[in-house]
């Protein structure tokens, strides 16, 4: 009697693996995934040219802090590439 059980278990939780699956597939079938994928894409594309616009305008009203921005940056990075060479060869 317990080694039917024991059977029967796993096989139950099989079935609501496969009736999970079957739920995650659905949704992404049809007209709805595609009309939500194609608004996100179309968010990210939105959100993506606001912020050009809004860095293309502050690099033109502020030229020498952008370039202060962009030089600390890159001095930034040269500075870490250095410690981490140096921690390399220890």
């Amino acid at each position: 009697m317990s080694g039917s059980r024991d059977l029967e278990s796993p096989m139950d939780e099989l079935g609501g693996w496969v009736a999970r699956g079957r739920s995650a597939a659905a949704r992404f079938d049809g007209d709805a995934y595609r009309r939500r994928v194609a608004r996100a894409a179309e968010a990210l594309a939105d959100e993506t040219s606001y912020r050009y616009r809004r860095v293309k305008r502050h690099v033109r009203r502020h030229p020498v802090a952008t370039v202060a921005i962009v030089a600390g940056a890159v001095g930034a990075l040269l500075l870490l590439r250095q410690v981490l060479r140096r921690n390399d060869g220890d």
